[in-house]
C-alpha cells in the first residue's frame, strides 16, 4: 500500500458497534501498521423506533454503511453478520469473517433467575420473532407460562426494563454482552438445543469495495475459514427459506470433532410461529465444506427438507 493515511472504518454509533469496530480496528492496525480511525454513521435502524419486523429487518443497520463505502467516505466497514441481507452486492466484498464469538442467546433476569425458574406468567422481553417462537415452544413443552413482550433498544435500554421491574427478564445475544464487557450480568445461557440463534449470530463481517483489492487482501488475514463456512451454510438456509431477518428462522452450523480432528459440520435449522405452537426443526450433517459452494449447498439442502416438512406455511408469520 503506497499511501500511509489512516484507514477509515465505518461503524454504527451504538456502544456495541463501537466496541466491535474498536476491536477490529486494533487488529487491522497490528496487521497493516497503519492507523485506523472510526467514522460513525447513523443508520435507519438506529433512528427508527418502529419494530424491526415492521421496518423490514434486513438491511436497516447496513445500508448507510454500504452507501458510505461506495461513496468512498470510508475504506471498510464492520457489521454484525446477522444484520446483513443474504444477497451480497457485486461491488462489495466480505473480505473477512473473523472467528466467531459465543453464538448463544442468553437470559438477563431479575434475582439471578434461570429460565426454568421464572415465575408463572413471567414477562420476557425480546424484539425477535425467532426468539419468541422458540421460547414459547420451550415453555409450553416444560409446563412453564411466560408472556413474550416485544421490545427494542440498545443493551442498556433492554436490561433497564429488568432493573426497573417492568419485565422479569430479557433475552439478548451472548456475543454482544461479551464484547461490551457485560457478560457477568447473564443469569442463564440458553442452550442451542432450546433456542437456535439467528443465522450468523456472534460473527462479524468486515466489508470493503471489490475494487480495493489491496485492502481486501490485507483484511483477509483476519478471516476464520471455519466460521466463514458455518455462517455461509446458515445464511444459505435463510436465503433458501426466502426469509428476511424479521422471520422466525434460527440456524446454527457447528463443527463435529473426534479429539482434535474436525471431520463433519452439522447444520440445524428451525422456523416456527411466534406463539410457539408450530415448529419445524431439522438438522443435517455432512463433510466440512471446503468451498463457498459446498457451504451454500449444505444450507439449501436443509432448507428444502424444512420446506417439505411445512416450513413454507410458517414463513408468513410476523410479530407485531
Amino acid at each position: 500500500m503506497t499511501t500511509e493515511r489512516a484507514l477509515r472504518l465505518g461503524t454504527r454509533r451504538s456502544k456495541l458497534a463501537m466496541a466491535q469496530s474498536g476491536q477490529v480496528a486494533e487488529a487491522v492496525r497490528q496487521l497493516t501498521g497503519r492507523q485506523v480511525e472510526l467514522v460513525e454513521i447513523t443508520t435507519y435502524g438506529d433512528t427508527s423506533r418502529e419494530n424491526l419486523a415492521q421496518i423490514g429487518g434486513t438491511g436497516v443497520f447496513v445500508t448507510a454503511l454500504r452507501d458510505a463505502l461506495l461513496a468512498g467516505e470510508v475504506d471498510f466497514a464492520v457489521h454484525s453478520l446477522k444484520d446483513l441481507p443474504t444477497a451480497q452486492p457485486h461491488d462489495l466484498v466480505l473480505a473477512a469473517i473473523p472467528r466467531r464469538e459465543d453464538p448463544r442467546d442468553v437470559l438477563v433476569a431479575r434475582d439471578g433467575l434461570r429460565f426454568e425458574e421464572l415465575p408463572a406468567g413471567a414477562r420476557v422481553g425480546t424484539g425477535s420473532p425467532r426468539r419468541m417462537a422458540q421460547l414459547n415452544a420451550y415453555a409450553r413443552s416444560h409446563g412453564l407460562e411466560i408472556e413474550c413482550v416485544a421490545i427494542r433498544g440498545n443493551v442498556d435500554t433492554r436490561i433497564g426494563y429488568v432493573r426497573s421491574g417492568e419485565l422479569d427478564a430479557v433475552v439478548l445475544a451472548a456475543a454482544g454482552l461479551n464484547r461490551i464487557g457485560r457478560g457477568d450480568e447473564v443469569t442463564d445461557h440458553l442452550s442451542v438445543d432450546t433456542v437456535l440463534p439467528a443465522p450468523g449470530q456472534g460473527a462479524l463481517a468486515i466489508e470493503c469495495t471489490a475494487a480495493n483489492t489491496d485492502l481486501a487482501a490485507a483484511l483477509a488475514e483476519l478471516d476464520d475459514p471455519h466460521t466463514r463456512a458455518a455462517v455461509t451454510a446458515e445464511r444459505s438456509l435463510l436465503a433458501a427459506l426466502e426469509a428476511g431477518c424479521s422471520a422466525p428462522v434460527g440456524a446454527l452450523a457447528d463443527l463435529l470433532a473426534d479429539g482434535q480432528v474436525v471431520h463433519e459440520m452439522r447444520l440445524r435449522g428451525v422456523v416456527g410461529t411466534t406463539d410457539g405452537t408450530t415448529l419445524v426443526q431439522l438438522s443435517t450433517t455432512g463433510p466440512v465444506p471446503t468451498s463457498h459452494g459446498d457451504a451454500v449447498a449444505l444450507g439449501r439442502e436443509l432448507a428444502s427438507e424444512m420446506l417439505a416438512k411445512g416450513a413454507a406455511g410458517l414463513m408468513g408469520e410476523r410479530a407485531l
